[in-house]
């Protein structure tokens, strides 16, 4: 029981560092996983992967809770309508990610979550982040703030999140990408990307519990101790880990987590061959 909850705290931490840095932590969890294996229960393991990232949404609705709770006598009537306005544009820009992820979700987990695909959006979506900061470079940005972002600017990141389903992809790389490509501040678009991560990580982990408990029954005693762990400490790490991104970004780019993914890309690419990882 104490190993299992080791390998969950070690586990929560690889989840809460990458899971709102746009370095996938799908890659990062199919390697940790060959070095540190939580449970023979493969069924379970994949859950867990998805479970604890309710650990990292609770660290996205705490740091910005003023901001996502429209409620309370504190409120103006603006402040209010200002939130409202954010969850609707959080709404629509889900909705593509939704739609496709729920059709596509068992297929994906039996025929893309390779150490062959990881590696390949590992490395094409470095190299676009590279790309598109140094096109981007010395423009002034065309939305400065998630309260400018349009409903057409919302939409198209929806549809650059839809990317996320193929693992290693980053569900926030891929909405941060999105929102640099289309003239959004590297600071709006890392934030719409935790306000998306919500919803969208939220459906994820309830379909997949349901799942679970569909297939398998319910968790045992065990098991939801280590879920339980998994979640604190990625709350713990991802809300540090948020804090420090968004002063990264306001003096530096988004390259050197380009150059991170192309590396990561290719020792995934290298285990993958030696046999490390299957």
């Amino acid at each position: 029981m104490l190993f299992e909850i080791l390998k969950a705290i070690i586990l929560g931490i690889v989840e809460g560092v990458t899971e709102f840095l746009p370095i996938s932590s799908t890659g990062h969890l199919i390697l940790v996983d060959e070095f540190v294996k939580l449970s023979s229960d493969k069924a379970f393991t994949t859950t867990f992967e998805y479970v604890i990232q309710l650990g990292a949404i609770f660290a996205v609705v705490l740091l910005y809770w003023r901001r996502l709770w429209p409620f309370g006598s504190d409120k103006t009537e603006k402040q209010r309508f200002n939130i409202w306005a954010t969850w609707v544009k959080v709404v629509v820009g889900v909705i593509p990610s939704v739609v496709i992820g729920f059709l596509l979700n068992d297929w994906m987990d039996q025929h893309l979550m390779t150490w062959q695909v990881v590696s390949a959006a590992l490395i094409f979506y470095g190299i676009a982040f590279i790309l598109i900061e140094n096109f981007q470079k010395n423009r002034k940005p065309r939305v400065s703030t998630v309260g400018h972002l349009t409903l057409g600017d919302v939409i198209k990141i929806g549809l650059f999140q839809v990317l996320s389903i193929i693992p290693g992809t980053s569900r926030s790389g891929a909405t941060i990408l999105g929102g640099l490509s289309i003239g959004v501040s590297r600071e709006a678009a890392a934030e719409f990307s935790f306000f998306l991560s919500i919803p969208t990580m939220l459906g994820v982990s309830v379909l997949k519990i349901g799942s679970y408990l569909h297939d398998h029954g319910m968790f045992s005693g065990e098991q939801i101790a280590v879920l339980l762990v998994g979640m604190i400490v990625s709350f713990i790490i991802a809300y540090v880990v948020i804090k420090w991104l968004l002063k990264f970004i306001q003096t530096h780019d988004f390259k050197a987590f380009g150059w991170y993914r192309i590396i990561l890309g290719v020792v995934v690419v290298i285990f993958g061959f030696l046999g490390v990882i299957h």
